[in-house]
């Protein structure tokens, strides 16, 4: 069976390699972008990727995803501390959403410790640098492949 799944990328993610390589290391989001494309093709995936700055432009991809794709994976980046909106988006379309970040952040600030995104969301995926991504849309789409088989 083969999958299409959404990658949207929130604020600031597109100055990746540049911002805080401390945190955020030194891989750029194109190289993120590849790497997830070339994991997506070895399992028989269509990723799409998205970035921006806003938050109306994430629920608008959120709303539209629904009869195009099958699952997301999300860094909604700071929104994810911040935003009811997204979580609500999330909860309306009914897709499987893994919420993915590069940093670890229940280790970090005490205000990113909470993330509104996270209750709506199948799962989390937190701190394990570029490969969150990876880990993410592996997480997706073996729920995706559990879920097929159960529907058979």
């Amino acid at each position: 069976m083969s999958y299409r799944v959404l990658v949207l990328h929130g604020p600031s993610l597109n100055m990746l390699g540049q911002r805080e390589p401390a945190i955020y290391g030194s891989t750029t989001l194109k190289d993120i972008n590849a790497r997830l494309e070339a994991y997506a093709n070895a399992h028989n995936t269509t990723i799409v990727a998205q970035q921006t700055n806003h938050e109306g432009m994430l629920i608008d991809w959120l709303h539209s995803a629904v009869d195009t794709y099958d699952g997301v994976v999300l860094n909604p980046g700071a929104y994810t501390h911040t935003s009811v909106a997204i979580r609500d988006a999330i909860a309306a379309t009914g897709l499987p959403v893994v919420e993915c970040h590069l940093s670890n952040i229940h280790a970090r600030e005490p205000f990113r410790h909470t993330s509104l995104i996270a209750p709506a969301c199948l799962g989390q995926i937190s701190g394990f640098g570029w490969r969150s991504y990876i880990l993410a849309l592996d997480a997706l789409l073996g729920h995706l492949r559990a879920r097929d088989q159960n529907n058979s």
